[in-house]
């Protein structure tokens, strides 16, 4: 395990080698009937991140970190976050789950919604699950329903791919 503030650098490692491909890990959320709900819409673009760690001293095994983000294009929104995060005891394994409240505009809705990620990499093979918070969604953005994916190109620029679906008026 990783101790104190090099827990934190490890971490940041971890990120990027998890994220570090242009191929977004995609899982597709359950699907069942809903009546009232649009078909699935599509919005992509970029997002700028900045991952803050936090000096928990309560175990140096687990790191904390704030995530900010800032989303453009169809998802114009800022997000706030917290981010939890552990090392494996072999190289290449760590996981973190996290939950951010994003707050703005997506297609020309307004409101926000609370995004829920869990993440693993098992010996440097990654999996990532973002799924939108059920019944987070305010404002225009009541009953948004969706999952995430974030792809990491090789310039290490941070987009999205967010598939949703809004319930019809």
């Amino acid at each position: 395990m990783v101790e104190g503030a090099s827990h934190a650098a490890a971490v940041l490692l971890l990120l990027a080698a998890l994220f570090n491909t242009t191929i977004a890990y995609s899982q597709q959320p359950e699907t069942r009937p809903v009546t009232g709900v649009s078909m699935p819409a599509r919005a992509a673009g970029p997002f700028d991140v900045k991952l803050t760690p936090q000096e928990d001293k309560f175990e140096p095994a687990v790191g904390r970190m704030t995530i900010d983000k800032q989303f453009h294009g169809e998802l114009e929104a800022t997000s706030k976050g917290q981010m939890i995060s552990t090392m494996g005891a072999v190289k290449g394994s760590a996981g973190y789950v996290a939950i951010e409240i994003v707050t703005g505009t997506l297609a020309g809705h307004k409101g926000t919604f609370a995004l829920q990620h869990f993440a693993t990499m098992d010996r440097g093979t990654p999996a990532l699950k973002i799924i939108v918070v059920p019944d987070s969604g305010t404002g225009e953005l009541a009953g948004l329903a969706g999952t995430m994916d974030i792809i990491i190109g090789p310039d290490g620029k941070h987009s999205y791919d967010f598939e949703y679906a809004l319930p019809t008026k």
